[in-house]
């Protein structure tokens, strides 16, 4: 079946470097044109009601980028019987009407950006299938400099608070990429918040942070809930290590009913469990919105994960149990390994990175302010719930379908030591179109063909922005694979190509990023067919769904305080392959359903070997130093 390829947006912009200092408001003459300060709103939101609106591209425009990135993938007939297609539209009446039907809805007061409610509920909270596997992303952190489950669990809350406190006072210096304000709207779902199951379309609630001052910790399938705050002061590290503790111990060795897998299922069926489990006691109400009102989620697994790939599965699905996968999570186990699990319908990755970044850097900086207090403290609530056998078939067939559904799929981490960005520089060529080509030689080796490949990139400069696709596989990336794949090339000749691919994809991406893309807006034309109208061959033929449908899943996130991060495939036939790009170092971690995803680990080892095999036997291309 197909699947959305949610867009999961995580870093195409440069990282902040000063993570979470306060914002220092600049004068107005310093800001690009366009934008300006609101002085009624908080640093965070300065910039909000400038930015500008997702723009609405021309008919043109589209159709041409459209051919270009359908080419690689069609025969010549094919190509022919597309650009007929694609020509009609574009002179058509119908195409006429639906553009400016578009520019309208563009155009409306009161909307900021024509494409933000339709994609929210078409990609995520209309979206059916369990949020895990198939939307939730995670992060493995690096190792931290504890072995102490509880320890690490009560730094992370402790460097976590600041963060927090940023955010709901609107004092987080806002995020600028090139010294662009971008949008940071979805800041407001970081805490407190949570996802609900409701037919046909999920919704979600923030709750007041002034009123819920609570972090949920779950311990063997068991939730309890510890306020973060008493008497006025908030905890102090220590004291929230011995709540931790306490958690522990009080769950004991025998695991309760795992209510949280529930949140891993088929949304429609988790809507009708939540019904069945209010309706057992109101009890279960009660527990239910003090979870869902809470901080953040804790898990604490009883697990002690050893390889890049044991955490990585831990911090991705886990054993399903021990988990509540409608909120944000910090996990956390027993050898002190620890991650965070994205509930990705709200925001896109780059605050959840933000805060992780935060957290990890004042941990290894010194920086947390731990607090001295050591007071004895009501101890930690667990939350009870009250089951009938409704509710308990619903939990046994939840199990199962996870176990399923996890069973049926694979999971690799590539660790390429070999190089990273610092070689990929001094070649004149962008480190992510090169891991980008790497990707395309890859699965070329293996199938002979280019790979239809999704690449997101942020629209946050625009009003409630999330992503528009780059559409990775090109003209010239073909044309380069084929050369590698050919003995009879020379090197000079396929690094000739390879810098031209390369000058391809990072102008696609600059267009994505600046709302110039093909998917979304052919996405809001068919949007606006109304009921009795044709839909246009361009829609029915062939080459639109077989260049939507994303076998390869792409997005990059760098982070010297991740060990890792990834998501699930978004087509069955298809991968999931998010990468990091170090300074020494590239790291893939690949997903799929059994699809011999170990191959595809191998191919891309071998596929980075020779692109730069073949950078070596040209030479690195110097810039020439600018004239003094």
């Amino acid at each position: 079946m197909f699947r959305l390829a949610r867009a999961r947006n995580i870093a195409v912009m440069a990282r902040n470097k000063q993570i979470a200092r306060r914002s220092s408001t600049k004068p107005a003459a310093e800001l690009p044109p366009g934008y300006a300060i609101d002085p009624s709103l908080g640093p965070m939101l300065q910039y909000q009601r400038s930015l500008p609106h997702l723009p609405v591209p021309t008919l043109s425009s589209t159709a041409s980028k459209y051919l270009e990135t359908v080419r690689p993938h069609l025969t010549a007939n094919e190509y022919k019987d597309t650009e007929k297609a694609v020509d009609e539209f574009v002179k058509s009446p119908l195409a006429t009407e639906l553009q400016e039907r578009l520019k309208a809805r563009a155009n409306q007061p009161g909307t900021v950006n024509w494409l933000a409610d339709w994609w929210n509920d078409v990609a995520y909270m209309g979206y059916r299938d369990p949020v895990v596997v198939f939307v939730s992303y995670f992060y493995v952190h690096v190792d931290g400099n504890t072995k102490s489950q509880a320890r690490r669990a009560a730094e992370l809350i402790k460097s976590m608070l600041p963060f927090k406190h940023l955010v709901e006072t609107q004092q987080l210096a806002p995020e600028k990429v090139k010294g662009v304000p971008i949008c940071m709207d979805s800041y407001q779902w970081l805490f407190n918040s949570s996802r609900y199951p409701v037919i046909p379309s999920d919704t979600a609630k923030k709750f007041d942070p002034s009123q819920n001052n609570h972090v949920i910790f779950v311990r063997k399938n068991k939730f309890f809930e510890v306020p973060i705050v008493h008497e006025g002061q908030e905890l102090s590290t220590q004291e929230l290590e011995s709540q931790v503790a306490t958690v522990i111990e009080l769950a004991g060795n025998d695991k309760g009913a795992p209510i949280g897998v529930l949140t891993s299922e088929n949304r429609d069926i988790w809507t009708e469990a939540r019904k069945a489990l209010l309706a057992a006691s109101p009890q279960n109400a009660q527990s239910l919105e003090r979870i869902e009102s809470s901080i953040i989620i804790v898990p604490l697994d009883d697990t002690t994960p050893q390889t890049r790939e044991d955490n990585s599965w831990t911090m991705w699905t886990g054993d399903g149990r021990n988990r509540f996968y409608d909120k944000h999570q910090l996990i956390v186990c027993e050898n002190g390994r620890s991650g965070f699990l994205g509930e990705h319908s709200c925001m896109d990755g780059t605050p959840t990175l933000r805060l992780n970044e935060f957290m990890l850097h004042s941990l290894a900086q010194n920086k947390v302010s731990h607090g001295t207090s050591s007071r004895t403290l009501p101890a930690p609530v667990e939350l009870k719930f009250t089951l009938d056998p409704s509710s308990q078939k619903f939990i046994s067939e939840a199990e199962k379908h996870f176990d399923t559904l996890i069973g049926a799929h694979d999971l690799y981490v590539l660790q390429y030591e070999k190089y990273g960005k610092n070689l990929i520089k001094k070649y004149g060529v962008s480190p992510d179109a090169w891991t980008q080509l790497i990707k395309q030689l890859a699965f070329h080796k293996l199938f002979g063909r280019p790979g239809v490949c999704y690449e997101s990139a942020q629209t946050r400069k625009f009003q409630r922005g999330r992503t528009e696709v780059i559409r990775a596989a090109s003209n010239e990336s073909k044309a380069w694979a084929e050369a590698m794949l050919d003995s009879s090339q020379s090197n000079e000749e396929r690094f000739k190509l390879f810098k031209q691919a390369a000058v391809r994809h990072v102008q696609y991406a600059a267009w994505a990023a600046d709302g110039q893309g093909v998917d979304r807006h052919l996405f809001g034309l068919k949007k606006l067919l109304k009921e009795g109208e044709d839909v246009p061959n361009l829609y029915t033929d062939k080459a639109y769904s077989k260049t939507n449908h994303w076998e390869l899943s792409t997005s990059q996130l760098s982070s010297p305080y991740f060990d890792g991060w990834g998501y699930g495939e978004v087509v069955e036939d298809g991968y999931g392959l998010a990468y990091a790009i170090g300074d020494d170092h590239l790291r893939w971690t690949i997903t799929s359903l059994k699809r011999d995803t170990a191959k595809l680990r191998d191919a891309l080892e071998w596929a980075a070997d020779e692109t730069r095999k073949m950078a070596e036997a040209v030479g690195p291309q110097a810039k020439p130093k600018p004239k003094l």
